[in-house]
């Protein structure tokens, strides 16, 4: 997966990245709790480490997700560390 950086402090991320406003908001029904942490570590074992979220989205549900989904001691991907969008 191709990376680029971002701002000025040489964060890397990938170049495509997954938005996660349609796991709970915006886009008919939200996925169940189960279905989202699945789809965000398909796209860690992909490659991808840049996510999208916002408070808006139903504030902080979003980024629980994204956070419970993330690498941590119960889970670990086959491919590298990941990173979150900065705030």
């Amino acid at each position: 997966m191709k990376q680029r950086t971002l701002g000025r402090n040489s964060l890397k991320v990938s170049a495509l990245g997954l938005g996660c406003m349609g796991l709970n908001f915006g886009y008919g029904t939200a996925v169940s709790k189960a279905d989202g942490i699945a789809l965000i570590r398909a796209a860690v074992e992909r490659g991808v480490t840049f996510f999208d979220t916002a408070e808006v989205y139903g504030p902080f549900t979003n980024e629980e997700m994204v956070g419970e989904a993330l690498p941590s001691s119960r889970w670990v991907p086959k491919t590298s560390p990941t990173s979150t969008r900065p705030q």
